[in-house]
């Protein structure tokens, strides 16, 4: 089962405030969220999940960009989740409409879509590890 992605609903609620009107859309992720092909990774990502019975997905917004936060600012899976709960940029960046003030997902999740994905095993330490061009790569 593909995961239900969210879309801009552009509704309004009558006692949230919408995420880009709150916050300066000129901010550095605010750019990259509007600059990413969020469809493209949709689509790539998507593929790798069937038609089994379980529970749905998570959106791929929220995990691809929960993984670039992660990566980009090189933060633990715990520290990118408590980040995402109180700072809006990183809300609006992963597809949040209104501001969440809880994680709408289990943090384990995290690992497991990572794990999913194949991401997972290109970075682990003993890959960024720099190697000389004269000797050969070591073998684990």
């Amino acid at each position: 089962m593909r995961p239900r992605e969210r879309r801009d609903s552009g509704r309004q609620d009558l006692f949230r405030a919408r995420l880009d009107q709150i916050i300066d859309l000129n901010h550095a992720l605010a750019k990259l969220a509007r600059a990413i092909d969020w469809r493209f990774l949709e689509a790539k990502f998507g593929a790798v999940y069937t038609d089994k019975p379980g529970r749905p997905p998570l959106p791929t917004r929220l995990m691809a960009g929960l993984a670039i936060l992660k990566h980009t600012f090189n933060l633990s899976d715990e520290v990118v989740c408590d980040r995402w709960v109180e700072n809006p940029y990183y809300q609006y960046f992963c597809g949040e409409e209104f501001f969440r003030h809880t994680l709408p997902l289990d943090r384990s999740s995290i690992t497991r879509w990572r794990n999913r994905m194949g991401v997972a095993s290109s970075l682990t330490p003993r890959c960024s590890r720099r190697t000389s061009p004269s000797r050969p790569t070591p073998s684990f």
